[in-house]
């Protein structure tokens, strides 16, 4: 087998791969003396098929498995013996079409490898983190927010009008054509208007109204109603309204506590600070980690494969195009040419994820199964009711698998150089570490 480069250039590499006749041959030879044993066929013994036999019977359909193999273990000698670690998949080409049996097999390889990362002093990067404690208002603000979301609902004065979030409780009956249909009517139900449950439209038609009124409501089904016969339908809605109600916020004591799993109010208390705690933990996470991140930006500089520029810059101006076009949810829409601030943001983030890469290679951080599940099932939760099909399709697309582990490698990867670095703690409000977190969504 011979191996030639044709072209060193940066990050750029050529190679013109030989397979000659002879060694193909060897490996089909190879192939068949390996699969003689279980071979069957008519006038003679399992495993006693002479060889010239097989080759005529199966050396064609072998010759192409033999020449793949043959490819493939140049290429990772190759890779082996330079230590050059290819970007993106290698192309590889067959140069001689007119190619028969008899001739050597000519082939190209080209790729883009890997930059050398340079090393970078963790102990010499300082970051700053924010510290902010769950205090006693912070916890009366969520306690208050939690008694909204509990909230009941008491009858307004009789006469009193029904205003946007109040509860109407009334019977109705619905019709299509001046004849009921199936599902359109009910008795005492209770409706929270500007809850938007129901169709478009109706709600909105009942704010004014009194206990003891009636009221029809003239709404048109949607085209896409999921029931068929009633798409794109007026439907008029009979309404007898026989309470109004206002919201009342739940009152904060034992009673609310329990509604939420605690013990009592004070129990409510502590888990109410623990989660505040640990949501300023995480806020504090990601904006020391953008720090990191520009620290590292700026202490590293190396070639780039741009292979994986163009297809990151690429990536990055179709996210920011499907933003900005959010009604257009397919891929049917005009090549999206990127500009030079998603080149220059694409640079940053290659030169980054290289360099997460090989630090984490180096402090062999890895993801364990158990993390892995964890993701998935975290993922499948999306899904409800179909969580196992989820996990199975995950479990059979490597692809997939990838997507979910590259985050959870970039977080322990992360973690790794903040247990390195020098970390000093700073003591901030709620308010700072907000202003904080919004500078990074900003940006």
């Amino acid at each position: 087998m011979q191996v030639k480069e044709t072209l060193n250039d940066g990050l750029k590499r050529g190679y013109a791969i030989t397979l000659t006749a002879d060694e193909l041959d060897a490996k089909v030879n190879e192939k068949l003396v390996e699969a003689q044993p279980e071979v069957e066929m008519k006038g003679f013994r399992k495993g006693k098929v002479p060889m010239a036999l097989l080759k005529k019977q199966f050396g064609q359909r072998v010759m192409g498995e033999a020449m793949q193999e043959s490819i493939d273990g140049a290429m990772n000698e190759h890779f082996e013996k330079s230590g050059d670690r290819p970007a993106m998949q290698p192309e590889v080409k067959m140069t001689n079409e007119d190619w028969k049996e008899g001739d050597d097999v000519e082939v190209t390889m080209s790729y883009e490898a890997l930059p050398e990362i340079p090393e970078v002093d963790l102990s010499g990067i300082k970051l700053e983190k924010l510290v902010v404690k769950a205090d006693d208002a912070s916890i009366d603000e969520a306690l208050s927010s939690l008694a909204e979301t509990a909230q009941d609902f008491k009858a307004r004065k009789k006469g009193s009008k029904a205003k946007d979030g109040d509860q109407v409780v009334m019977d109705f009956v619905g019709k299509v054509d001046g004849e009921a249909f199936e599902g359109g009517s009910a008795e005492d139900y209770p409706l929270v208007l500007g809850s938007n449950s129901f169709i478009p439209g109706f709600e909105e038609q009942l704010v004014g109204v009194k206990a003891e009124e009636e009221k029809d409501v003239t709404v048109n089904f949607p085209d896409d109603y999921q029931a068929e016969h009633l798409k794109g339908k007026e439907a008029v809605f009979s309404c007898t309204i026989k309470e109004v109600k206002e919201p009342v916020a739940a009152e904060i004591n034992d009673e609310l506590a329990t509604k939420f799993g605690a013990e009592d109010l004070a129990g409510l208390k502590t888990q109410i600070g623990e989660r505040l705690e640990a949501e300023y933990t995480g806020a504090s996470r990601a904006v020391m980690k953008r720090a990191l991140l520009d620290e590292l930006d700026k202490l590293v500089d190396f070639d780039l494969p741009p292979s994986l520029l163009d297809a990151e810059a690429g990536q990055i101006a179709h996210q920011l195009w499907h933003e900005e076009n959010p009604e257009v949810e397919g891929h049917d829409h005009p090549e999206i040419e990127p500009t030079d601030e998603h080149k220059k943001l694409a640079a940053r983030r290659v030169r980054l994820g290289l360099l997460l890469a090989e630090l984490g290679q180096k402090a062999e951080v890895e993801v364990s199964d158990a993390e892995m599940t964890q993701a998935i099932m975290n993922q499948a939760r999306q899904y409800p009711g179909q969580e196992r099909q989820f996990f199975e399709f995950v479990q059979q697309n490597q692809q997939m698998q990838q997507q979910l582990r590259a985050p959870l490698f970039e977080d322990k990867v992360v973690d790794h150089v903040f247990e390195k670095a020098t970390v000093s703690e700073k003591e901030v409000s709620k308010d700072d570490l907000q202003a904080a977190v919004e500078a990074l969504e900003e940006e």
